[in-house]
């Protein structure tokens, strides 16, 4: 497996003090919406989990490749989209992390000049992070933006704080990055991708990645410089979309890179930590640097944190 590189999302907040959103109290009404319409059904059973794939990223933990064995679960077919997260706040008068911080990142080359001319942070590592004033769900890239015209692409700028509220309201929870996995290789057992092991089968764009020279020019040849609709291009086998690029999608762990001798029955990573894991890679993901679009890739944020490239889906208990 190669070294450990960045990831392309690996802007923090640095504040891991903060306590798991499941003892935080929260004053939410759960909606009346029958919260298993629309999801997918999975019959659960075992897997390989994880791999060895020369590809990878051995720090990352990525491996070792495991049996894992998981009880039958529903997960949403896509990453929930701006309609259904203006749909949980107009219910509620929720404010996310990043409205109350008063800030967000921002990948750099979507912030307005005039936004620009406020931006006096970034990222050490990964200098195209921005820290943009205004900038959260309903102004993706600062104030002076909107999501009028994006209400079908995944809400971004969400912290895993504000993603548990969501599922506390919908009826739902994250799932656990096992049943993540599970659900992303759609069947397939020990392919790089959802569909396969070539990233364009017949020269199909598949997912939502950059292409060109990363962070300075993005050829769009996906047709997508940011965010793509939560339904765009294929699902895998399983009915899934967007399991590879488009945004991260934060799970319900806890970050180790260790992971527990087996047997492995429903596992949910470590009892405590300081950051989440996040899974499925993003459109700034590109092969030269953070080649984080496979399918057994992980990364991690910590739960206040929040960029244009973290998003969430659902899962639920049968």
């Amino acid at each position: 497996m190669n070294a450990k590189k960045p990831g392309c999302c690996s802007a923090s907040r640095e504040d891991s003090s903060l306590p798991d959103a499941h003892s935080l109290p929260l004053n939410i009404i759960p909606s009346s919406k029958d919260p298993k319409e629309g999801m997918i059904y999975l019959p659960g059973g075992e897997f390989l989990m994880g791999t060895a794939d020369q590809e990878g990223f051995a720090q990352d933990g990525e491996g070792p490749v495991r049996s894992v064995r998981l009880d039958p679960f529903y997960i949403d077919p896509y990453t929930v989209s701006n309609a259904e997260f203006k749909a949980f706040v107009d219910a509620t008068g929720y404010r996310t992390e990043a409205e109350i911080f008063g800030w967000s990142f921002v990948f750099h080359l979507f912030v307005s000049a005039e936004t620009a001319q406020g931006v006096t942070q970034t990222v050490r590592q990964t200098p195209w992070w921005w820290a943009v004033n205004g900038a959260c769900w309903k102004h993706p890239e600062g104030p002076d933006s909107h999501i009028d015209d994006r209400m079908d692409h995944p809400v971004i700028h969400v912290s895993w704080h504000d993603a548990y509220a969501y599922c506390q309201w919908a009826g739902k929870r994250l799932p656990s990055e096992a049943e993540w996995e599970y659900a992303a290789r759609g069947g397939l057992v020990q392919k790089r991708y959802p569909w396969g092991d070539v990233l364009k089968p017949d020269g199909e764009h598949r997912c939502n990645i950059w292409q060109g020279k990363f962070p300075e020019k993005n050829n769009c040849s996906d047709g997508y410089a940011g965010t793509a609709p939560v339904h765009a291009y294929k699902p895998n086998d399983y009915g899934l979309y967007n399991v590879s690029g488009n945004v991260w999608e934060w799970c319900s762990d806890w970050f180790s890179a260790n992971h527990p001798a087996a047997p492995l029955i429903n596992p949910q990573g470590p009892p405590t930590g300081q950051e989440k894991v996040l899974r499925g890679g993003s459109y700034l993901c590109h092969k030269s640097y953070c080649n984080r679009y496979r399918v057994a890739a992980r990364s991690k944020n910590t739960p206040d944190s929040s960029t244009g490239n973290i998003g969430f889906r659902c899962a639920a208990d049968v």
